[in-house]
């Protein structure tokens, strides 16, 4: 409808939702919409889009052209997060009921006494929480943000490079008609339209992390059960419904399995921050295999031939399971082998104290335990997820290994010596020991006899009192001379 010469400053009317029209004005200049593209939109359903969800788009569509074109395509957080919640809340997530807030805290407290007979490992003051999927997300997207960052960054990359190739073999008439003004050329048009493209990509991926990590939500059972350091002390974070839903599908008493998840969380969790080196590396190693990982630009540009590059889920579903090269570069190698060592000693040693704890006080040990194994054994909550972010399967390979060490030392040694393997990172296992693991255990019983040795002798010469020089008289003694004749 035109104008009426009464109101000469009233726009034409569209039809589209004020949000969108309001988008798409401010995108123009004011100037009135191209009567085909408002066409278009109607086709494609967007005047019958709800109001809230179409403000929630026009809020990116309008950062993605007001931003500055410093981007480099990382993760958007708060996207990530918004996804993450929504992705979390497709299936019932209910507020989390006092009762089960009150088990779990009830369930941490007797883990931690369970625990305490069995390692002197103590992180004091921890705290059950019963967490819903919503608050598991909220509380964990800034590190996994950190994990997958420098993945983001690649892809954006190549996006940009594959785009801008395809954009530029094309002549003007190789563009369908109107998308390239007359007269420009379309490698000029992709210059300009980099920074938006770049956000858009960073937004992609953004939307991909937080759908992964909002379906992870729905099926961890605690809050670190991906073996890193997702929660900080002092949260040792059980996840009610998921708990509730392991129990009944195992058949067994739920009061028992919630005891023995919160006898592991608060194991791990007790690990995490009673060895400070131990979480970092497991982060450092998942980024350093991420920043290496190679872009199949091949497959980027192979899938994106077909489809508009201004269309955000068309380019999703065009290079779904085409990111990354299938070839590991040496330094992936390095950080993988790193990763899986430590996940191994990590769930290893979770799994011997977990057994040591629990043994005497829940008749259904065992069943859960094997439980747990098979769970383990089957990929496990978070194999998908990295598989999908970063190419990575986040496996401890090597767990019958580790947990074999861990007893070893401690049917060596008893509880101190199987903790003191984490004293310090250069005495802690590698992968070398996991091959070897007698061998492995000779070697700390040797090196914890000689300390044994050297700290009672240094303990006895503070004190004063007599030792092998007096056995010898006084021969020897420092600071004497000799004999006299």
């Amino acid at each position: 409808m035109s104008n009426s010469p009464d109101r000469p400053d009233e726009p034409e009317d569209s039809g589209l939702p004020p949000e969108l029209e309001q988008v798409l004005r401010g995108l123009t200049g004011g100037r009135d919409l191209d009567p085909q593209m408002v066409e278009m939109m109607r086709g494609m359903g967007l005047d019958q889009v709800d109001p809230q969800m179409l403000q929630m788009v026009a809020g990116q569509v309008q950062q993605m052209f007001a931003g500055s074109g410093d981007d480099t395509g990382s993760v958007d957080l708060t996207v990530a997060t918004d996804m993450a919640r929504r992705t979390a809340s497709a299936d019932a997530d209910p507020v989390v009921a006092e009762a089960d807030s009150a088990a779990v805290r009830s369930a941490v407290d007797v883990a931690g006494l369970w625990l305490d007979a069995v390692t002197d490992l103590d992180h004091s003051g921890l705290v059950g929480r019963a967490w819903s999927r919503a608050e598991w997300v909220e509380a964990t997207m800034p590190v996994w943000r950190e994990l997958v960052d420098p993945i983001a960054v690649g892809v954006s990359a190549a996006m940009d490079a594959a785009l801008t190739k395809q954009l530029g073999a094309l002549g003007e008439q190789g563009l369908p008609e109107g998308m390239v003004p007359p007269g420009m050329n379309p490698a000029a048009m992709m210059g300009q339209m980099a920074p938006m493209l770049r956000r858009m990509q960073g937004s992609m991926f953004s939307v991909q992390l937080g759908q992964a990590v909002g379906t992870l939500s729905g099926e961890i059972l605690t809050g670190d059960e991906v073996s890193l350091p997702l929660v900080s002390a002092p949260d040792v974070v059980l996840m009610p419904a998921a708990v509730a839903q392991f129990a009944d599908g195992l058949d067994i008493d739920l009061p028992q399995a919630r005891l023995l998840l919160a006898v592991r969380e608060t194991a791990r969790t007790r690990l995490f921050h009673a060895v400070p080196w131990i979480g970092p590396q497991l982060l450092t190693a998942v980024q350093d295999y991420a920043r290496d990982t190679s872009i199949d630009t091949d497959a980027i540009e192979e899938g994106l031939r077909t489809i508009d590059p201004s269309d955000p889920e068309a380019m999703q579903q065009a290079l779904s399971g085409r990111l990354f090269a299938p070839q590991q570069s040496p330094a992936q190698k390095a950080a993988l082998a790193r990763l899986e060592t430590l996940l191994a000693l990590v769930e290893g040693w979770v799994d011997v104290v977990t057994a040591a704890a629990v043994k005497q006080h829940l008749p259904q040990a065992e069943a859960l335990g094997e439980a747990v194994r098979r769970r383990r054994a089957s990929g496990g909550p978070a194999e998908k997820t990295f598989a999908a972010l970063v190419g990575l399967e986040l496996r401890p390979r090597r767990l019958r290994d580790a947990a074999n060490l861990f007893a070893a030392l401690e049917s060596a040694g008893g509880a101190e010596l199987r903790d003191g393997a984490w004293a310090h990172p250069d005495v802690a296992p590698d992968a070398s020991d996991l091959d070897d693991v007698l061998g492995y255990v000779e070697r700390v019983r040797a090196r914890s006899t000689d300390g044994d040795d050297l700290d009672a002798e240094l303990d006895a010469l503070l004190r004063g009192e007599p030792g092998d020089d007096a056995a010898r008289g006084d021969e020897g003694r420092p600071g004497d001379g000799p004999t006299p004749a």
